[in-house]
């Protein structure tokens, strides 16, 4: 729908989602999720949405943590949490310092 509308608001997202379902799926498939992950932050980087961005890090971060990468999610998600400079009690604001909270400095 994306490729044949145009567009793409939305785009992040739809592969934030894809990324959740791959983890959720019977049978796991972590890379793809990675992958989805992936390019749901580049996209929301290239469109310059930081409430995108937060959203594909956040679920990149739980997967890295999950993963026994609780570094590697600090260092991608705590930069663009420390953007924000308002809407601390948003659900994903709150979601992300709780993330951000469990993992070591």
């Amino acid at each position: 729908m994306i490729a044949r509308t145009g567009e793409t608001w939305f785009e992040a997202h739809v592969h934030c989602i894809a990324g959740e379902i791959a983890l959720k799926s019977p049978q796991p498939d972590t890379a793809k999720a990675e992958a989805h992950f992936e390019h749901a932050l580049a996209v929301a980087r290239q469109q310059q949405a930081k409430f995108w961005e937060l959203r594909a890090a956040t679920t990149m971060a739980r997967l890295w943590r999950n993963q026994g990468k609780p570094h590697q999610a600090r260092e991608l998600l705590a930069p663009i949490y420390s953007w924000f400079t308002e809407g601390f009690d948003t659900p994903d604001l709150k979601e992300a310092k709780a993330l951000l909270d469990e993992l070591p400095t």
